[in-house]
């Protein structure tokens, strides 16, 4: 049994060591290495930023100068004054009102036919169970390996034969089916656990329900992603309408400003950029709306379990 004296010597002993500095934490080099290379990495990052941002920062400051000053030697990044007139010219002085409306259109028109028609076929190859699933899956998706041009001719001459050529049926017809739409939904889906499909049957739900009330609802940042992907692909198309469409009242937005430039010295590029500055500002507007639900989708569309 310990007597008074050896208990407060052992409780003054505690007590210096509650009340001793706590010893200093040495930073070792693999700890510098970690923080030097992570400086590294966010000025490689921004030096990058600042090299995709420029391009951009340059076109909407040119739509804002005279056209003479666009090419300027040496290069004038933000003019002395502001010429807002370009955009009032570029409405009177075309049809820009009427490029972004068939734009619009069928932006939308295949954005939500892509959306449709690409989660209904995933969740067919996600969830049901028939001969020759796996086989049909990889030749539909194997389709995104083909080169459109490779079967452009016979496409167009079916088209045409369906006396949709020259409308914006024919686009919508173009477009309206996606393998890649396919191919994202359905590795979302398999995320989803499949319990839950199976607890809606015993419900008695049937499959078309179990799609729409169950999945849709879970697939959010997935279906978010394709809907941005296929509107910017829709709204950027060059090609597509440059073969299908010839009457200039159906001219898309990347129609009507090839129309700007007749040649190399006889166009006015101040009008130009202020066209390509408003056909740039809804997928921008978009994407800044939707960043969040589009990184999720990416992330979780290529996990299973």
């Amino acid at each position: 049994m310990m007597t008074a004296t050896e208990l407060l010597v052992t409780g003054d002993r505690k007590l210096r060591r509650l009340n001793a500095p706590a010893p200093e934490r040495r930073v070792g080099q693999s700890s510098v290495g970690r923080r030097v290379g992570r400086v590294i990495g966010y000025i490689a990052l921004i030096i990058a930023a600042i090299g995709l941002l420029a391009p951009f920062f340059w076109m909407v400051m040119s739509s804002l100068k005279n056209a003479n000053e666009v090419f300027s030697v040496p290069v004038v990044w933000v003019p002395e004054t502001f010429v807002w007139q370009n955009y009032i010219d570029i409405r009177t002085k075309s049809n820009m009102l009427v490029w972004i409306r068939n734009t619009l259109f069928l932006a939308v028109s295949v954005t939500f036919l892509q959306v449709l028609t690409g989660s209904f076929a995933a969740y067919g190859f996600a969830r049901m169970r028939f001969a020759g699933r796996d086989i049909l899956f990889l030749a539909y998706i194997g389709t995104i390996a083909v080169p459109w041009q490779s079967y452009m001719i016979p496409q167009f001459i079916l088209l045409s034969n369906l006396k949709v050529s020259n409308t914006l049926w024919s686009i919508i017809l173009l477009q309206a089916f996606g393998a890649f739409g396919v191919f994202l939904m359905k590795q979302y889906y398999e995320t989803i656990p499949e319990d839950l499909s199976e607890a809606a049957r015993l419900d008695g739900l049937s499959e078309y329900a179990i799609w729409r009330r169950i999945m849709l609802p879970l697939s959010v940042p997935a279906i978010a992603s394709l809907t941005l992907l296929t509107f910017v692909n829709t709204w950027n198309d060059y090609l597509g309408p440059l073969i299908y469409l010839r009457n200039p009242d159906l001219w898309t937005i990347q129609l009507g400003l090839k129309s700007f430039v007749s040649n190399l010295f006889d166009t006015n590029y101040a009008l130009l950029f202020a066209g390509l500055t408003i056909s740039v500002l809804p997928i921008a507007i978009i994407f800044l709306l939707g960043q969040k639900y589009f990184v999720e989708g990416i992330a979780t569309s290529g996990m299973k379990g």
